[in-house]
């Protein structure tokens, strides 16, 4: 049975471990659903006005579930990447691009700063941030114009630089993130809600921070870039060299009255999906919710955890499902399709060759692996014999970063559309005791 079939009966079981993963996958899912988790930590009315900012891929989710609880006026404007747009009736949602950075982006994040100056010590900003929103708030730094911007983004995309150190770079060519936003809207009170995407959930990391303290300098973005041999435009080197203007610190006054609530972390989902294995009679093992390296050393390392498992019942006996998030990178040389989940896939199938009672599934829990249509891809024991038999050699898909055509000629990509959050990658190794 192809890992993608699905449990078409009652609830999942190991008879069905595709549908048992996918089920998996969708409790961490729910466990990071806007709608469950915003009107909880929303704060008291204030005084004055209510303005609601935001940015990500859950910014227009989140936005939806503030004005189902919100009792009072209500304005404001958030942005989220194109196709994750929802309808609402008083905040405004504008549609922009991710990864890279484009013009309705750019003038999304002009309007958001222009809405917060002015605001009085009565007046609340409630600034809704999840994953995505340092590409969607792409408002360059004096001097610098979006094509620089697009070039260093590209760029960083390519390295394999991780999460923590691009957003360091986006930080210090911006004229919104890594506190500015919080800076500009002084002396209003600042409450951030944020659902995390980033390993560690450092809320100056998760959209690089644009209403809290900084603790980064110029001096470490161009260390970043020269770390990755990336040689930016004239214009960044310049910029990054003057470091003219740093980012507000820790201390800075303008951010006293800034307050950041960190609603939906990788852990909660990850713990979700335990509690679903559970139910199912598997026993999971949450190897850590911070995982990151590049997607394949991450695969050869995961395949010989899976592998102990099967052969000495360490450090679970089968059956047992590995759970794991975090963020891998992926340094692109091919000129494939990837995607870091299927990467991760493609590898881990390689590294397994075949091992009997062995399925996974890694998939973003945005919806969106990398810049395809997928979240990612199931993985069965059969699955690179059967891409084999069809014409498609695992190994050379993988040196081409080729994984998407792969899974998608084998028909094990998972498709779920946009999921309206993100809580970073999701990955289960399930192994099942020989038969």
């Amino acid at each position: 049975m192809s890992p993608a079939d699905g449990n078409r009966g009652g609830g999942p079981t190991i008879a069905q471990p595709g549908g048992l993963l996918r089920a998996l996958f969708d409790a961490a899912l729910a466990a990071a659903d806007p709608a469950r988790i915003v009107p909880a930590n929303l704060p008291t009315r204030p005084k004055g006005r209510t303005v609601v900012v935001g940015a990500g891929k859950a910014a227009a989710a989140m936005a939806r579930a503030v004005e189902t609880q919100w009792d009072g006026p209500l304005e404001g404007l958030v942005v989220t990447r194109y196709g994750h747009g929802v309808d609402c009736a008083r905040i405004e949602v504008v549609e922009a691009a991710h990864p890279v950075p484009d013009l309705a982006g750019r003038r999304a994040a002009e309007r958001i700063l222009e809405m917060v100056r002015g605001l009085g010590e009565d007046d609340l900003v409630l600034c809704l941030i999840s994953g995505g929103g340092s590409a969607l708030l792409a408002l360059p730094a004096p001097g610098l114009t979006l094509e620089d911007k697009q070039a260093v983004n590209r760029a960083l995309l390519k390295s394999g630089a991780d999460i923590a150190q691009m957003n360091c770079v986006r930080k210090h060519l911006s004229a919104i993130k890594g506190g500015r936003l919080a800076a500009a809207a002084a002396p209003a009170r600042v409450v951030s809600l944020l659902i995390s995407d980033v390993p560690g959930d450092d809320p100056a990391t998760i959209a690089s921070g644009p209403t809290v303290p900084d603790p980064t300098s110029f001096a470490d973005a161009r260390e970043i870039l020269a770390r990755f041999g990336i040689d930016p435009p004239a214009p960044v080197r310049a910029h990054l060299e003057a470091a003219a203007e740093d980012t507000p610190k820790p201390g800075d006054p303008r951010l006293a009255r800034a307050e950041t609530h960190v609603i939906a972390r990788p852990q909660d989902s990850l713990e979700a999906a335990a509690a679903a294995a559970r139910a199912a009679g598997v026993a999971p093992v949450i190897l850590g919710d911070a995982i990151e390296g590049e997607a394949r050393e991450v695969a050869r390392v995961m395949a010989a955890i899976a592998l102990q498992v099967a052969r000495h019942g360490q450090p679970a006996p089968a059956p047992c499902v590995l759970l794991s998030g975090g963020e891998t990178t992926v340094t692109v040389r091919g000129r494939g399709r990837g995607g870091r989940n299927v990467e991760f896939l493609l590898a881990l199938g390689v590294a397994l060759n075949g091992a009997a009672g062995i399925h996974a599934i890694a998939c973003d829990t945005d919806g969106i692996d990398g810049t395809e249509d997928n979240a990612g891809a199931l993985l069965g024991p059969d699955s690179l014999a059967r891409a084999r038999a069809a014409g498609l050699e695992p190994k050379a898909h993988l040196t081409d970063n080729d994984g998407y055509s792969l899974f998608a000629g084998i028909g094990d990509l998972v498709m779920t559309g946009p999921t309206l959050t993100n809580v970073n990658d999701f990955r289960a190794v399930l192994v099942l005791p020989e038969r």
